[in-house]
């Protein structure tokens, strides 16, 4: 596996709808001596850009091709219907496929919804992006069902979208090349699962083998070493100094029995 000796740089890439400036802050708090580079791909194009190590990893739309890649499933995302603000549905909370028989939801080329049959009427031809299609709704040709982050991402003052129930949904994963996990790349994925930065998971190295948890440990035992020398020293000299007055009381019973004996008269016979 290839340390982060050499990967001087993280390359992260992202598909349209995600945002990972949070992810970006943290990596910038805790790894400020690697640049992270920001790489925005198509989600078309998200996986080949990681097979092809045109990033180290990225946030793409499920599902994940092939068994070369990684996944680490993150969210899911709402499908909204995106309509003009004058449509007649906009004045409901919610729409569902039934609801859109008679219109004409448009399907680019570019959808990240995997659809088990599309809803409504087709449009004549497909419009070849996300973009161009939105182009469409807001000049009255037709809808579109998207995820919202797309919706949120497209937004247009002239139009409007509503929460599509029983609708396929969209699924956001951080991915990255298997034969490619990098220390980088396992710092990455602490971040996003939310690891702390004390965490011994990532990098196989655990807080017991870490230099200054050696050196804790050596600075604590060191402490104790001499706490426990000063402690017996203690003991040794209390005990030298009890002995000591043992036995000038025992010199002193003695002396004052002697004494007593040598003031004894003697009778003569």
């Amino acid at each position: 596996m290839t340390g982060s000796e050499a990967s001087p740089s993280f390359r992260l890439a992202y598909v349209p709808g995600v945002t990972p400036t949070k992810w970006v802050r943290i990596w910038n708090e805790r790894l400020p001596g690697i640049p992270l580079t920001l790489v925005q791909v198509a989600s078309a194009d998200a996986q080949s850009l990681l097979r092809e190590r045109g990033a180290d990893a990225g946030f793409v739309r499920l599902p994940v091709d092939g068994t070369d890649l990684s996944a680490i499933p993150l969210y899911t995302e709402q499908t909204v219907v995106v309509i003009p603000k004058d449509h007649v549905v906009a004045a409901v909370e919610e729409l569902s496929l039934d609801e859109l028989a008679d219109e004409i939801v448009l399907h680019p080329l570019d959808d990240t919804l995997v659809w088990e049959q599309l809803p409504g009427r087709p449009a004549i031809e497909r419009p070849a992006t996300t973009a161009d299609a939105i182009e469409l709704v807001a000049a009255g040709v037709g809808v579109l069902a998207v995820p919202q982050s797309l919706a949120r991402l497209h937004h247009r003052k002239d139009l409007t979208y509503r929460p599509l129930s029983d609708a396929p949904e969209s699924r956001i994963a951080l991915s990255w090349p298997e034969e490619a996990t990098t220390d980088l790349v396992e710092d990455f994925i602490g971040i996003v699962r939310g690891r702390t930065v004390n965490s011994t998971r990532g990098r196989g190295t655990t807080s017991a083998t870490r230099p200054e948890a050696k050196a804790k440990r050596a600075d604590g035992g060191a402490r104790k070493s001499a706490g426990g020398a000063a402690g017996r020293g203690a003991r040794a000299g209390s005990g030298g100094a009890k002995g000591a007055k043992g036995a000038r009381g025992a010199k002193g019973a003695g002396s004052k029995s002697a004494g007593a004996k040598r003031g004894k008269p003697r009778r003569r016979p």
